[in-house]
């Protein structure tokens, strides 16, 4: 299937590695050009490289807290490859902690990333995008089902989920698609870090594979895949749903 991406132009945050990489890199494959952002200097220039440097890939060292990102962001688009079709929203997973034991310090710090960060930005691209443009949050399978000791996730990820729904009805008009993407267990260094945070990391991993009908952890090239998918016009009649990438660990339909 020719999924219509040719010179089309996409920004993805926090895709300097992980699953907002992966989707850079199945974007690319499909013929498109990406602007790629993350806080780290050395990451993002690893990355851009890594997709084939400067005539593919644009870098920009940025932190989505920052008000100013995603106009940054929108600039660099429009001035290096003179159009923007798309984006993806990805933010890093915040602190572990229950709802209760977290402080309102952790709560603040989070919402201010994690939510407002993501709204200015998909808000941001929108009224950048012609018709026919898409944006993507990536989220997580808490935004249905709340996952044991990540309290700010299950917090605002079921609030950001609604955001998207909502941004999809006031957008469709202008004929610009919103959706959220809601990973599950993927073998990103995320969810290393949280397996070696058990104190037992390669039974946490054989755990949360066995919680998985599909019997196994996810690969981020599988979350990638589907993404670049439905940020594509091959998916231009869907819009404000929540598409579960999980190996079918969401019970609810």
């Amino acid at each position: 299937m020719d999924l219509g991406l040719a010179d089309r132009v996409f920004i993805l945050t926090g895709a300097s590695r992980g699953l907002g990489f992966a989707t850079a890199q199945a974007l690319v494959a499909d013929g498109a050009r990406v602007v790629i952002s993350s806080r780290d200097e050395r990451n993002v220039a690893d990355a851009v490289a890594e997709l084939g440097g400067p005539e593919h890939a644009a870098g920009v060292t940025a932190d989505l807290a920052d008000p100013g990102t995603p106009r940054e962001l929108v600039d660099t688009a429009t001035e290096r490859f003179g159009r923007l079709d798309g984006a993806l929203v990805s933010v890093g997973g915040p602190p572990r902690g229950t709802s209760a034991g977290l402080s309102d310090e952790q709560w603040r710090d989070a919402f201010e990333t994690v939510f407002l960060g993501s709204v200015r930005a998909a808000r941001t691209f929108a009224s950048a995008l012609p018709e026919g443009g898409a944006i993507a949050l990536v989220l997580s399978t808490s935004a249905k089902s709340p996952l044991a000791g990540l309290g700010l996730s299950n917090g605002l990820r079921p609030g950001l989920a609604m955001v998207a729904k909502d941004m999809a009805d006031e957008y469709a008009p202008r004929g610009v698609r919103v959706l959220s993407l809601l990973p599950g267990r993927i073998m990103t260094d995320r969810n290393r870090e949280l397996f070696q945070a058990s104190g037992d990391a390669a039974t946490a991993a054989a755990e949360a594979a066995a919680s998985v009908p599909m019997g196994r952890l996810g690969e981020p090239a599988e979350f990638g895949r589907v993404a670049a998918f439905l940020l594509s016009p091959a998916a231009s009649y869907l819009t404000g749903l929540a598409v579960p990438v999980d190996g079918g660990a969401l019970r609810s339909l």
